[in-house]
């Protein structure tokens, strides 16, 4: 288990630089097994030193890129996979550990969830155009591209979303996408309108 300050979700890619000495042991065990290991959000503490409390829904992250530098520390491209459910903590030794279950989701169907997935991409462009006016950093534009599965067009749209921490964690954890999308709806909703507001009064 790898705990971070940010959330993975599943299609998202993750570059990991990685130095901690547990986490190097992490880097090792993973690649010479199946390359797989957990991701979680921090829910209090930091992510160097240990001792921190994590959430209980995070993403499997799978290592598609691996080099190590000269004194030991690895650079890893890795891509969220399923998400799963921490059944408990095992202890830290050598590095974080858990006992979890994937968490299995039914594809949303493009009949019953197309329009909601329309309407989060338009908003997720418009909130992106807006930054950019704004000169605030952000995904281009011509990179919010989502995929017409809505199931897998949610997690898209979740990653690329220029939201916090604690908003993409709740989103990770809804078990449905029409409720990822709702949520995402509103949530791009009230930024694209707090960024108009700061775009007409400059």
């Amino acid at each position: 288990m790898f705990p971070l300050g940010t959330v993975l979700f599943p299609y998202a890619v993750l570059p990991l630089h990685v130095f901690e000495p547990r986490y190097r042991a992490l880097t090792e065990t993973c690649l010479r097994g199946d390359g797989r290991f957990g991701v979680v959000l921090i829910e209090r503490g930091s992510e160097v030193g240990g001792g921190d409390t994590r959430f209980a829904v995070g993403t499997v992250a799978r290592i598609v890129e691996a080099a190590r530098t000269p004194d030991g520390r690895y650079l890893l491209a890795t891509v969220g996979t399923d998400r799963f459910r921490v059944r408990r903590w095992l202890p830290d030794d050598p590095f974080p550990r858990a006992d979890v279950e994937i968490v299995h989701e039914e594809k949303g169907g493009v009949a019953v969830h197309g329009g909601r997935r329309d309407a989060v991409a338009r908003l997720l462009v418009r909130v992106l155009a807006l930054r950019a006016e704004l000169g605030e950093p952000a995904v281009p534009v011509d990179a919010a591209t989502l995929d017409d599965d809505p199931l897998r067009a949610s997690f898209e749209a979740a990653s690329l979303a220029p939201i916090g921490p604690l908003d993409a964690q709740q989103l990770l954890e809804l078990d449905d996408a029409g409720a990822r999308l709702d949520r995402l709806e509103r949530l791009l909703t009230d930024e694209a309108d707090l960024l108009e507001l700061r775009l007409s009064g400059e």
